[in-house]
């Protein structure tokens, strides 16, 4: 374990220890693991559903993540995970059930009103979704062009602050085409926090990279939860990724989380659900029902 590893596993049990919540039994079945708003928790999903034309994909998701701690969502591909995440930003709106992010309930807000969670919760999308014809400094100086009054001279100070965040110092006046796939994706969470956002959304942040580019991604998001201090929330089927970044863990099965508990809880569960996904048990028909091309 690396000591960036050990300073995050050590901060997120203090931070646990210190707010005295009880920890959710793993292995429940889907359901709310109490009443009310949570204590601690920065984003909430209570009885979420969520549907395209007939096809349901969430069916009463219940997810509180915490405060400063990284919370992973696992889940075979097409089980719903990204759908969760996007509820999260206010990207996608449920059928049913309320979404609470920073003390706000944001199920009804209009666009106008998410401006500002949006700025505090920050989305790294799958592809990294750079502009093409915009140079790494004009990428990553976007956000804060549109969300901040400053001088140029501080938006070239942020953005080299940024990029040394993730590790590519010097490469401002590249174009993406001439970044690898790990680097690109890294630009794309330098522009994420160029912003100083309190929540990190990660989805599917190592899909497509090699296996050395998967652990640096994997290693980059436990520097940034340790030394930014943000709260952070990884979409992922990815295992390696999983259990080297998480504090909990949940998994997303048929539309409902099916179990969550601690990464070491949930590596040694003896939860049918859980020990199928670890397995590599392949789900049946009717378990993926619903869950086709929405992550």
């Amino acid at each position: 374990m690396s000591r960036a590893q050990v300073a995050r596993s050590t901060q997120g049990r203090e931070a646990a220890a210190q707010r005295g919540e009880a920890e959710r039994s793993v292995g429940r079945e889907g359901g709310k693991a109490s009443e009310g708003h949570q204590t601690g928790a920065v984003i909430e999903l209570a009885g979420v559903h969520k549907a395209f034309g007939r096809q349901p994909v969430l069916r009463g998701v219940d997810l509180s993540i915490r405060e400063g701690e990284t919370t992973t969502i696992l889940g075979g591909s097409g089980s719903g995970k990204s759908v969760c995440l996007k509820h999260m930003i206010g990207l996608l709106r449920p059928d049913r059930g309320r979404v609470r992010v920073l003390d706000t309930d944001i199920t009804d807000l209009p666009e106008y009103e998410l401006i500002e969670t949006r700025t505090a919760v920050s989305m790294i999308f799958q592809s990294a979704a750079l502009f093409d014809s915009l140079s790494v400094f004009e990428n990553v100086a976007y956000p804060l062009r549109e969300h901040r009054r400053w001088s140029e001279e501080q938006v070239a100070q942020r953005v080299a602050e940024s990029l040394a965040a993730v590790g590519l110092s010097g490469v401002e006046r590249k174009m993406p085409a001439e970044l690898s796939g790990g680097m690109r994706k890294r630009v794309g969470v330098a522009r994420g926090v160029a912003l100083e956002p309190r929540v990190i959304l990660y989805d599917e942040p190592t899909t497509g990279l090699d296996p050395a580019n998967q652990r640096r991604i994997g290693d980059m998001i436990v520097t940034l939860q340790t030394e930014l201090h943000v709260t952070s929330v990884v979409v992922t089927h990815e295992l390696d990724l999983c259990f080297a970044v998480s504090d909990r863990v949940a998994l997303l099965k048929e539309g409902r989380i099916a179990a969550e508990g601690t990464a070491d809880e949930m590596r040694e569960s003896q939860n049918p659900d859980v020990r199928d996904f670890l397995d590599g048990v392949r789900d049946t028909p009717d378990d993926l029902e619903g869950g086709f091309a929405h992550g």
